[in-house]
């Protein structure tokens, strides 16, 4: 063995053990309830803070990106304590770059099965490292064989206040007369539009979602085969309390959008931080010199 070689591998364990202590830190971060990120052959590829649209508003969200995984939760304590961890295997995501709009610049849409959503970055610069480094990890993913694309993504949700009335039966909304959002074509709608619930296994696999009365005839007539009420072993229709399926409806409404009210980041600290590439080297280290 060369000096060279001695060198590289001495540069490589060393990264290692500075990947795994970055993963650690990340995993700790979300506390107890997060989910476990250490694992053999998963790497920290970069980290940063995005603008993420809810239904509510744009919300400043930690992001992570792994050579897997991209990760992203809400900010209790910046760079030291997050919470509602959400994990993307890289294989489900798909980015779409979008034009500057009126309140949102530098910003895509990341489509997965379950959720999809906007982010916008600080810059140009930013989003541009962004697009490419997720680009680039998802496609090596796939590349590597043992993982496919997903085939169907969820609708971005249309913001609640993008439109005061329901945008069906064009009723405005009231304390009372409350917004809701169809799960497969993103729009808000009030209670009467969107009383049918369908199975969208991308979206949940074990309980059927709230669609709108558009979506529900389109999934009955058009999808059938792929779109249906789950049914017992011995055919008949399962039946679902949806009176409890409206309360998980609003509960699922709520989980991930819900605006911080305890520790809401924006008062106290600024909403951007600059996007930080590791440059991990375990993604493609240089190979030992030749003799």
């Amino acid at each position: 063995m060369t000096a060279g070689s001695q060198h590289t591998m001495v540069d490589m364990v060393t990264s290692d053990y500075e990947n795994h202590k970055r993963i650690q830190a990340v995993e700790r971060s979300f506390g107890p309830q997060g989910k476990s990120l250490v694992q053999s052959g998963r790497f920290l590829i970069g980290k940063g803070r995005l603008m993420k649209q809810s239904r509510k508003g744009q919300q400043p969200k930690v992001f992570f990106l792994f050579n897997d995984i991209l990760v992203y939760g809400s900010i209790i304590i910046n760079g030291s304590w997050h919470k509602k961890q959400q994990i993307i295997p890289l294989e489900d995501v798909l980015l779409e770059n979008l034009q500057d709009g009126v309140g949102m610049k530098n910003q895509w849409l990341i489509r997965t099965p379950k959720k999809s959503f906007y982010v916008s970055a600080a810059s140009y610069e930013e989003k541009r490292a962004w697009i490419e480094h997720i680009e680039e990890c998802r496609l090596r993913v796939l590349q590597g064989g043992t993982c496919r694309s997903s085939r169907d993504y969820a609708s971005s949700w249309i913001p609640n206040h993008a439109t005061p009335n329901c945008m069906h039966c064009t009723r405005k909304f009231t304390v009372t007369h409350r917004r809701h959002h169809c799960r497969k074509c993103g729009f808000v709608v009030c209670d009467s539009c969107s009383r049918n619930r369908m199975m969208m296994e991308n979206i949940d696999m074990t309980k059927p979602v709230r669609v709108c009365d558009t979506c529900h005839l389109y999934l009955r007539t058009v999808a059938p085969e792929t779109n249906r009420l789950r049914r017992d072993s011995d055919g008949t229709l399962e039946v679902y309390d949806y009176d409890e399926m409206d309360r998980y409806s609003e509960e699922e409404d709520k989980a991930e959008e819900e605006v911080e009210e305890d520790h809401d980041p924006s008062r106290w600290m600024d909403s951007w931080s600059t996007y930080v590439y590791l440059k991990p080297e375990h993604i493609n280290p240089a190979g030992p010199e030749e003799n």
